[in-house]
């Protein structure tokens, strides 16, 4: 059931601001990651003026709370990052030197700071790219061009360097259904199967999650097939349950979630329920909605996703016998325009990036219930549309 838990939202952005972000600051002594009371969190973000690139922070994973922010890498527009399975490598989707890029970025650690140095760069071409991410093995790269409405491949050394792009493949067509949004391809997400022999393409403006097969050995897609989503419905971001058979389809345009049967034999994917975030009538008054990241819990009892304009993050409970969802709760996020969120390794903290409020604010995670609770920890990073947690 929906509850009501939104009131003004300058009085829900003053909660976050008037917090005395000095005193929540917690220093480590530190940054080896061999210290599991700490972990590195890396800040992507939007092409903002106060936003000069990368940044970074730790969280304290006894606490929640969030150490200082620093910028790492200067970059335009450094929206969404991927990590190297090492963790040795961070890769981002930027324009550098005034290209719209891929970069790769050593991540380099001392007793005192971490820092990341850039090693390798490729152009990506077709107004540049949304989204980013590497397969298990580190042999292959790809990105989502959400302006070309394409998605492109790269080869990766041995140590994770970009070495080109082999290959760029464009959608074609548009439902039409939401004027201005979907009269063309939209390429919006990208990312792989577990057993890694298919990667998927979201594609707002097409309505379908356009799947490939994986050719890693030479770097290379092949078009498979698709999932449909409902008319309109504007498919963004999409995750897999931790069993392997369901997925989890956002659809930003309609505020709601697809929930699919995978077949990972086939690669194929077939819609059985079709869920909003929010009930449509507590957007009615909103001027901007827009559905914008999902998450699921590694216990698979849970599926998070993030309501921009409501400023919000819904709470699923999955029924573990067919996948489906029901509403668990509405969380307001403290801040304004969450364009993505994260949960930690164990899921026990939640980030939340507001976009338009400068913010990352932090929940704690029930296991039992799926539930948030704000950690009444908030701190400033300019234009944050991407949180990813380091791992090794």
């Amino acid at each position: 059931m929906y509850g009501v838990l939104f009131g003004n939202p300058i009085r829900q952005l003053g909660i976050c601001f008037l917090i005395f972000v000095s005193s929540m600051i917690e220093t480590s002594p530190s940054v080896a990651q061999s210290n599991n009371e700490t972990i590195d969190v890396w800040i992507g973000t939007g092409r903002s003026k106060a936003s000069k690139g990368i940044y970074h922070c730790q969280l304290n994973q006894a606490t929640g709370r969030l150490g200082e922010v620093k910028l790492v890498a200067e970059a335009s527009g450094p929206g969404f990052l991927a990590m190297h399975p090492t963790g040795q490598k961070l890769y981002a989707v930027a324009t550098l030197n005034e290209v719209p890029s891929v970069i790769a970025y050593q991540i380099e650690r001392n007793a005192k700071e971490v820092s990341l140095r850039l090693s390798t760069h490729v152009p990506i071409g077709d107004g540049g790219a949304a989204h980013v991410a590497v397969n298990h093995d580190a042999s292959l790269l790809l990105t989502a061009q959400y302006g070309g409405g394409s998605v492109a491949s790269y080869r990766l050394s041995p140590t994770g360097d970009l070495i080109e792009q082999t290959g760029r493949i464009k959608h074609e067509g548009g439902s039409g259904v939401v004027e201005g949004r979907q009269n063309a391809p939209h390429a919006h997400w990208v990312g792989f199967s577990p057993d890694q022999r298919f990667a998927f393409v979201p594609d707002l403006g097409l309505d379908q999650v356009v799947i490939y097969k994986v050719d890693s050995e030479n770097a290379v897609l092949e078009r498979h097939g698709a999932g449909i989503v409902p008319p309109g419905g504007g498919p963004r971001h999409m995750k897999f349950h931790p069993n392997g058979r369901w997925i989890y389809v956002l659809n930003e345009l309609a505020l709601s979630v697809t929930v699919f049967d995978y077949d990972a034999k086939l690669g194929t994917m077939t819609p059985k329920q079709t869920i909003p975030t929010v009930a449509r009538e507590l957007l009615e008054k909103e001027k901007f909605k827009s559905a914008s990241e999902i998450r699921v819990h590694p216990n698979g009892r849970f599926i998070y996703s993030a309501n921009r304009g409501h400023d919000t993050i819904t709470v699923f409970s999955v029924n573990d016998k067919s996948g489906q969802l029901s509403v668990v709760e509405l969380e307001n996020v403290r801040g304004a325009t969450p364009r993505n969120f994260n949960l930690n390794p164990s899921a026990h903290w939640l980030i939340a990036a507001g976009q338009d409020s400068n913010t990352l604010a932090t929940f704690e995670v029930s296991g039992t219930t799926g539930e948030l609770t704000y950690n009444r920890q908030c701190v400033n990073v300019p234009n944050p549309i991407c949180v990813l947690f380091q791992h090794e």
